[in-house]
């Protein structure tokens, strides 16, 4: 939940290494480059069928997904499968910082579910308006024993935190990531407190469950700098609630 600046010179490393491997390999699809983003890779769809198998899947009818090309197919699977999609609007930066794609109303799935489709055709909401969140999918550059490297601005973090404050989600929400295998790394990582572990980590070949650490509680005030305080009306709004 931190800003880039404080973010883990040892996770920028990785970072660089899997974005460089992806481009170099050509397992990168579009958009290009893939640096600085959530990389788009070969096999995502085959990632989301494995995923769609899975009985965290079949239980789950809201869910929660980062917006992000590799996940684009996660979106409209369920969608598909008759699932409520909520997405975070871009850095949280208004009171009603989510959208909400109802399967119900929406025609055009596959319109919807892009970035550009999802202002346009979702419903932007208060977290008040959200139906608990049965399933979390976010989007990782790496994964390195569960643990999940994302670009390093610290979003995905901070969306759990801020639904574990609202009671959207608990310490039994699952939380999946979908990846290629060549994002995964083997380095000896020492992950926070904040650092939201991963309960499912799918590529197009397999299925791993790590034996992650508890999730966070909630948020860590002391890990937020007066910007993000001043930027985001949640926050604000949920300081004042334990003041």
């Amino acid at each position: 939940m931190t800003s880039e600046t404080d973010d883990d010179a040892e996770k920028e490393a990785i970072r660089e290494r899997v974005w460089d491997d992806l481009e170099e390999s050509a397992t990168a699809r579009f958009p290009f480059p893939p640096h600085g983003r959530i990389p788009n890779f070969a096999g995502a769809k085959e990632a989301v069928e494995r995923l769609a198998d899975q009985p965290e899947w079949e239980e789950a009818t809201t869910i929660k997904t980062n917006p992000d090309a590799p996940q684009l197919p996660v979106r409209r699977r369920a969608l598909r499968d008759g699932k409520t999609v909520y997405m975070a609007v871009p850095r949280l930066r208004d009171e009603r910082c989510f959208l909400e794609l109802d399967p119900d109303v929406l025609e055009d799935y596959d319109e919807a579910t892009t970035v550009s489709g999802s202002a346009k055709h979702g419903v932007q909401v208060g977290p008040d308006a959200l139906a608990p969140i049965d399933l979390i999918v976010a989007g990782s550059v790496a994964v390195a024993d569960g643990g999940r490297i994302g670009k390093g601005e610290g979003y995905s973090d901070l969306e759990y935190a801020i639904c574990r404050e609202l009671d959207l989600v608990d310490e039994t929400t699952p939380v999946a990531t979908t990846v290629h295998e060549r994002q995964l790394v083997d380095d000896d990582l020492e992950f926070d407190a904040h650092d939201v572990p991963m309960d499912l980590v799918i590529t197009p070949e397999r299925t791993i469950r790590p034996d992650g650490d508890a999730p966070p509680g909630g948020i860590d005030w002391r890990l937020l700098d007066e910007r993000r305080l001043t930027e985001i009306p949640i926050l604000s709004r949920l300081r004042k609630r334990q003041s």
